[in-house]
């Protein structure tokens, strides 16, 4: 695929090449991400202006924006340095006055000359029963007038950037957007009753009324989708490189699976039944399996990912199954071997930990194929490690594996089967927007037994009777966490808060009691910390991460956040889930500072509500947007500059199923479609999906 295609060049030129832009904006406006005139083709009006003229500013409900045509009369300078300069000036029916501060006056006296016809616009407010304009927006000529549009787009703006430079170098970028062929399929834009690409981006800028703003605006729809198009497509070239990749079939025989269902004492839910015929069927089909499992706190994803693991095992291969820290690791280890030894299956575990002649013999074991299932972080990756015959890889995506390193594990010459575990429910739409290039199993119910978690909402005023209920909790022998709230600046606030919390406890509950783990520590520290809690030495934990807290601990039947206000709603719903595991009743505490605003307390409630994550995360995502859901900056996420993922979620499923068909058709992009594809895929600055097509 050789470079840009010659039709967009105008639109990656520098910005100094448009209209009223030089070196100064060009470099105020690459702060604000747009680099090229494509950023600002992208970059569309969020608001408009009603510039309709008047006759007359007569009858006009104030304060309004007016748009009116006047004769120019008396100038009143000021009379103090910075005071108000006016002119006066009449329209057909009436007088008001035009208002400036810090204004040069031979500057106005230029500008406005007096027995002047001139077309003003601006905010017209009353103070003191006189109409005044203070520093129109426009002051032109009549013969000028035209310049300014009926509804006049208002655009994002960033520090040091007028609109008026804003539009101009829009109007300037429109000029040279070129005429492009259709890359979405025409049954659908038919259907839609979307424009052309072309047509699309004029009307986007230039829109006639406020509706014309909204995301439902057909040339605004079309616009997102073909933003959610390239990312789907992109993502969907990267699954064909991924399953092009020779696949193995592993059949499975159900002969070790039976086992273990057999000496589990409940039944799994029909969504585990569902799950695990999904994976059976990926894996059993000549195309690699690449799958996102998505359950919820509680779902029951480890026996899914047992009963994966043990179809690679009866089909005569192995499974790893990695885990983002030594913790979370031996935690899998310990819930993974029992099911597996009930099945007569050989379980180990490989982290930085094993060393010598100790892990010489596990690697031995491993490449000999007695080893079947092996437990590990990131450390089963090292060089040394070879597999007798790796078949299934299960990763705990806590640690965002994302595509490029599913593929290097291709690489290594596995033709692996993988299996992506989330704990995190994300709205199907996001979903999609992340692992576009995944097949989606989801757990959304609960297995039997599940004790419910109670959540109250407590106010910070009362911390001192939490405390006293914590002291009697832990002198029956529960345990407890307390997360401390999140501070936004620093890591280093957030180690004090909870260093003073810790103190606090420990002070109230006795020496010994209490552990503390925080984001500052080192890992041999944090790891100490956690083993004492979970062995229930400690009975109370304060943590400050979120992340710290991906254990199992069945004795711990209390979680108090602190500030939960301070949290997202994921985020307190993977908390709460770390308590109500064992066969104790279990409280969760949402501490608040108050006053609450409206959307805090609508957010707690949801969680005093439900337990149903999916139904969370959708809440979650209607009140806070998507960037916010799952933390842009780390989650590998897409910045779309059109496309709204909260109001647009449909749109990124048809996108999906869309890029699929098309490169089922067409899988190098060859065809007319598959050619204006590619130069979308170049517009839109997929560079990864540009050398995917090449490597095909």
């Amino acid at each position: 695929m050789s470079g840009r295609p010659p039709i967009l060049f105008p639109l990656f030129a520098g910005l100094e090449s448009l209209e009223g832009v030089g070196p100064k904006t060009a470099e105020l406006l690459a702060q604000a991400g747009i680099e090229r005139p494509r950023d600002l083709l992208f970059t569309l009006p969020h608001a408009g202006v009603d510039r309709r003229r008047v006759d007359t500013i007569r009858g006009l409900e104030l304060p309004a924006t007016a748009t009116v045509e006047v004769t120019v009369g008396r100038h009143t300078k000021a009379l103090r340095k910075g005071g108000p300069y006016r002119v006066e000036v009449e329209d057909a029916a009436t007088s008001f006055q035009l208002v400036f501060f810090h204004a040069r006056d031979d500057f106005l006296m230029r500008q406005l000359p007096t027995g002047q016809r001139r077309l003003v616009s601006g905010k017209l407010e009353l103070f003191d029963g006189v109409a005044q304009m203070v520093h129109p927006d426009h002051i032109l000529r009549p013969d000028e007038a035209s310049e300014i549009p009926a509804y006049e787009p208002v655009y994002p703006l960033t520090a040091g950037v007028t609109q008026k430079v804003m539009a101009k170098a829009a109007r300037s970028t429109l000029a040279r957007a070129p005429e492009l062929s259709d890359w979405i399929d025409p049954d659908l834009k038919l259907r839609e009753g979307w424009p052309d690409w072309h047509a699309a981006v004029l009307a986007a800028h230039a829109p006639e009324t406020a509706r014309d703003l909204s995301p439902d605006n057909p040339a605004r729809r079309r616009l997102a989708y073909d933003e959610l198009f390239a990312h789907q497509l992109t993502l969907a070239l990267a699954r064909s490189v991924e399953r092009r990749g020779k696949g193995r079939a592993s059949v499975a025989t159900g002969a070790l699976q039976s086992k273990v269902l057999a000496a589990l004492p409940y039944r799994p839910t029909a969504a585990q039944e569902r799950a695990i015929a999904e994976i059976a069927e990926d894996m059993g089909g000549p195309k690699r399996m690449a799958r996102l499992l998505q359950g919820d706190v509680g779902s029951g994803k480890t026996l899914v990912a047992v009963q994966a693991l043990l179809v690679a095992v009866e089909a005569g291969g192995q499974g790893v199954m990695m885990a983002p820290t030594e913790i979370l690791a031996r935690q899998h280890l310990a819930s993974i071997r029992p099911l597996a030894e009930s099945a007569g299956v050989v379980v180990e575990i490989l982290t930085g930990r094993d060393k010598g002649s100790e892990r010489a013999a596990k690697l031995a074991a491993l490449a000999a194929g007695d080893i079947h299932i092996l437990v590990g972080t990131h450390a089963v990756f090292q060089k040394d490690v070879a597999f007798h015959d790796l078949r299934l890889a299960v990763i705990d995506e806590q640690h965002r594996f994302g595509v490029a390193q599913r593929m290097e594990l291709g690489a290594k010459g596995h033709a692996v089967d993988v299996l992506v575990m989330t704990a995190t429910p994300i709205p199907r739409s996001l979903a999609l927007a992340q692992y576009g290039d995944m097949d989606l199993s989801m757990l959304d119910e609960k297995p039997p037994g599940r004790m419910p978690v109670k959540t109250a909402l407590v106010s910070v005023a009362r911390t001192e009777e939490v405390i006293a209920r914590l002291r009697k909790a832990v002198a029956e022998g529960r345990q407890a966490y307390w997360v401390c709230p999140l501070v936004e600046e620093s890591e280093a606030v957030d180690m004090t808060a909870a260093e003073e919390r810790f103190r606090l406890l420990r002070a109230a509950l006795g020496e010994g009691t209490v552990g503390l783990v925080h984001g500052q520590m080192p890992a041999a520290e944090k790891d100490a910390a956690m083993a004492r809690f979970v062995a229930g030495e400690t009975a109370v934990l304060v943590a400050t991460t979120v992340i710290e807290v991906g254990v199992n601990v069945p004795n711990a039947s209390i979680m108090v956040i602190e500030q939960a206000e301070s949290f997202g709603l994921a985020q307190l719903h993977q908390l709460r889930g770390r308590v109500g595991r064992g066969d104790a009743a279990s409280t969760c505490l949402l501490m608040y500072r108050p006053p609450l605003t409206e959307l805090a307390r609508q957010r707690l409630e949801i969680l005093r509500e439900t337990e149903d994550g999916f139904r969370i995360a959708e809440e979650d995502l209607a009140m806070r947007g998507a960037g916010d859901l799952i933390g842009t900056a780390q989650s590998g996420l897409p910045r779309f500059r059109i496309a709204d993922l909260e109001r647009q979620a449909g749109l990124m499923q048809v996108s999906q199923q869309d890029a699929r068909r098309l490169l089922a058709v067409d899988p190098a992009l060859e065809s007319a479609r598959g050619q204006a594809a590619r130069v979308l895929l170049w517009l839109m600055e997929q560079d990864r999906a540009i050398r995917l097509i090449s490597i095909g």
